[in-house]
């Protein structure tokens, strides 16, 4: 159905920039074959489609993350360092000249460092470094990162949807989220709103996404997570997402059952869908 998904991203949610086997597509559960499998196929139907197509990497496995080279989720047992860094710059090597992201996300890697840290002179170590994915709330850090990038030339990208706004205040490049796969629309208005200065619209929009965003994770007190956005997708999108892949568990029909209600309502009073 990837065709089928880009057709629909491009034409009714305006989303033309993809990253493909992250933690929603569910990169790491996936084998080294279908995660090729997947990015020949979302590159060949995006061809003349899509302006960008961002390849997720990471592995436990070294070799593994050599051989899917384009875009790095880095280890989850990495701690320290300098290992990090070291393991950046052996994997970027590998594609001398494909452009190279850092994904920085403490909540689920366990990676406690400081983005900007990491940054500091990146370039040198790694000089096909393009930018980051910042997907954590220390705006303080992700300041720090943007006040990088002006220096060194490379882009910030924010990860967590509901701070959108907050992100764009503070300088960032760009955007990379599950929701934008089924309200990329209000959310393109947050970007355009704000990029033209009326802040007042800009946060009308970034209020009627979170309150989707309560609705779903709060309202239906039944979780949400990569399940529960695949249910949401098939249903708002008319596309078969297909079930997560164990252990994840397929969204409950209470939750399908609750969330179709709650975003029919939604879609009536705010027109967000």
């Amino acid at each position: 159905v990837i065709g089928q998904y880009i057709d629909y991203l491009v034409n009714e949610q305006g989303v033309k920039n993809i990253f493909v086997n992250g933690t929603t597509g569910e990169g790491l559960a996936l084998s080294v074959q279908e995660r090729k499998q997947l990015a020949e196929e979302w590159v060949t139907k995006g061809k003349e489609k899509l302006d960008h197509v961002v390849i997720h990497v990471g592995a436990l496995s070294l070799p593994e993350s050599k051989e899917l080279v384009r875009v790095l989720f880095f280890p989850f047992s990495f701690s320290v360092f300098y290992a990090l860094v070291a393991f950046l710059r052996e994997v970027a090597s590998e594609a001398p000249g494909v452009p190279f992201y850092y994904y920085h996300i403490p909540p689920l890697t366990g990676v406690k460092i400081h983005a900007e840290e990491l940054l500091d002179g990146i370039k040198e170590q790694i000089p096909t470094f393009h930018g980051v994915k910042f997907s954590d709330t220390d705006l303080l850090d992700f300041g720090r990162c943007v006040d990088k990038s002006n220096k060194e030339q490379f882009v910030v990208l924010y990860g967590v949807d509901e701070q959108l706004l907050g992100a764009l205040a503070m300088g960032a490049t760009g955007a990379v989220g599950s929701t934008y796969n089924y309200l990329g629309k209000v959310n393109n208005l947050v970007l355009e709103t704000f990029a033209r200065g009326d802040l007042v619209s800009a946060q009308k929009y970034q209020v009627q996404h979170f309150l989707t965003l309560l609705y779903l994770l709060f309202f239906s007190c039944l979780g949400f997570g990569v399940a529960e956005i695949k249910a949401v997708m098939t249903f708002v999108s008319g596309i078969p997402m297909g079930p997560p892949r164990l252990p994840l568990l397929s969204a409950s029909e209470e939750f399908i059952a609750k969330a179709k209600a709650k975003l029919e309502s939604l879609k009536k009073c705010l027109k967000l869908i």
